[in-house]
């Protein structure tokens, strides 16, 4: 197999949470591209409608699965569903992260358990799912999507960035307990991009100062800057990397 070939996801199926913008959209469309069946998830019907329009313009084959990722009964739904049409599940990618920016004191206990949910717990439960599929085919690719606000923290921040490390420790422990079947789970810790969440921050000029000092390219990432690791990590091309945090950020969380 040619290293170009090592890079082919043909005849995979893919589950990108979050796919139908942002970074998320960038990631569908990149493992589409590669030849994968990539299936988009988001509440919103039509913007998971328009994702896989542009998917299949572009060429590539794409449905879309809208649910609430919080909402365990339709976690499983979808999941059968999946087993049920495609009889397999190659490759998830959790990508879906609520933000709350607020001092902790102002979190009562279910906002905190909200975000959790989200940002946590449902990566936890949908990989435990995913992982029954890939076993039967002792292959597989779990991908979460954390952030480097796991490791670095601005005041007034504190349930994301715990969400965050903390699926950075299910990653790990996930690529322990299923590397022996043929599963290798890894990380995104993405940056600062200029998504349609950030566009306010990323148009703010006040903002540029901080960028060029803190990040060593001096910009925000653009969102398709994303798509080269989320391709790598899917693709055989990263048989042998498990349990590892891939930072895309510029380089930001390694300046002083």
């Amino acid at each position: 197999m040619s290293i170009l070939e090592r890079f082919s996801l043909a005849g995979q199926v893919a589950l990108v949470t979050g796919g139908g913008r942002g970074l998320g959209f960038e990631m569908a469309s990149a493992l589409a591209e590669a030849g994968a069946h990539v299936i988009v998830t988001g509440r919103t019907t039509a913007t998971l409608e328009d994702a896989v329009r542009t998917i299949r313009a572009a060429g590539g084959t794409a449905e879309a699965a809208v649910f609430d990722i919080a909402d365990r009964g339709a976690q499983r739904a979808v999941m059968a569903e999946i087993d049920k049409i495609h009889g397999r599940l190659d490759i998830l990618i959790s990508n879906v992260g609520a933000r709350d920016r607020r001092p902790l004191a102002e979190f009562d206990d279910e906002a905190v358990l909200e975000l959790l949910r989200t940002d946590l717990a449902a990566a936890i439960t949908l990989s435990r799912d995913a992982s029954v599929l890939m076993k039967r085919r002792n292959y597989g690719r779990l991908i979460a999507v954390t952030s480097i606000s796991g490791h670095v923290v601005m005041p007034g921040d504190c349930v994301y960035p715990a969400a965050k490390q903390g699926l950075t420790g299910l990653m790990r422990a996930m690529a322990v307990e299923f590397g022996p079947h043929g599963i290798t789970s890894n990380a995104i810790a993405p940056g600062w991009f200029a998504t349609e969440t950030n566009a306010a921050m990323a148009a703010n000029e006040e903002l540029m100062p901080f960028v060029r000092q803190r990040i060593p390219v001096q910009r925000w990432g653009r969102p398709d800057e994303i798509a080269g690791a989320a391709l790598f990590l899917a693709s055989a091309a990263a048989s042998f990397v498990n349990g590892h945090v891939l930072t895309v950020d510029g380089g930001m969380t390694v300046t002083m």
